[in-house]
């Protein structure tokens, strides 16, 4: 299996990048070390916004002008999805409780939102309540996530603590989704976005966010 290509690694602006989500201009990280979210200008590798998240990061993606992003709140770390306004910050209101409480990235296909559950290695479409309405699962846990041109794209592992992830396809194009690993990333990788040219992911723990090509597979 060819491994991916990389074009940038840069440190993080915050420690412990964790959520990522690109709305074509900027690239939005939330941190675990701060407990904020950033929005970076690729080219110039500036920070242009940043704000206060009302818990733990963890994934994130962006729904039209807006985003949403996954909380961990209260010392029990419960999950709720939260909106995130550019130029305003999160609203208080409207929270979505993750699924079985529990739920680590989201997607978004211009019509519904999915929330991935790495352990349970799976992805769940969620309608306007938050209620799980369609399951799609995958062979490995599941670390990040974003929608490309009909498919999912997903970091994924069978062992967290080594170096072993996985660029898996989920294409839903047809009856059954067919899921295939396309290439090795080769560093414990933490979500994923799509800029139109490139992915992007954080190697958490080395504080670095990383851009790579897409498989030529795809």
């Amino acid at each position: 299996m060819q491994s991916i290509e990389e074009v940038m690694r840069r440190p993080s602006p915050a420690p412990r990048p964790q959520a990522l989500a690109s709305d074509g201009t900027y690239l939005w990280m939330g941190s675990l070390g701060t407990c904020r979210v950033y929005a970076i200008e690729p080219r110039t590798w500036t920070v242009r916004e940043e704000v206060d998240a009302p818990g733990n990061p963890w994934g994130m993606t962006c729904v039209g002008s807006e985003l949403r992003v996954i909380c961990g709140e209260s010392q029990d770390d419960n999950r709720f999805v939260r909106r995130l306004i550019p130029g305003h910050g999160f609203k208080s209101h409207d929270a979505i409780p993750c699924p079985e409480d529990t739920g680590s990235h989201l997607g978004f296909d211009g019509h519904r939102l999915f929330v991935s559950q790495w352990y349970n290695r799976r992805i769940l479409a969620l309608d306007e309540h938050g209620d799980a309405v369609e399951v799609i699962r995958v062979p490995h846990g599941i670390c990040g996530q974003v929608f490309v041109d009909g498919a999912f794209y997903l970091a994924t592992t069978d062992d967290e603590d080594s170096s072993d992830y996985w660029l898996t396809r989920v294409d839903l194009r047809g009856d059954q989704p067919k899921v295939e690993d396309v290439a090795h990333i080769g560093f414990p990788a933490r979500a994923l976005a799509f800029d139109g040219e490139r992915f992007w992911t954080n190697h958490r723990e080395e504080h670095e966010i990383v851009a790579f090509l897409p498989p030529a597979t795809t």
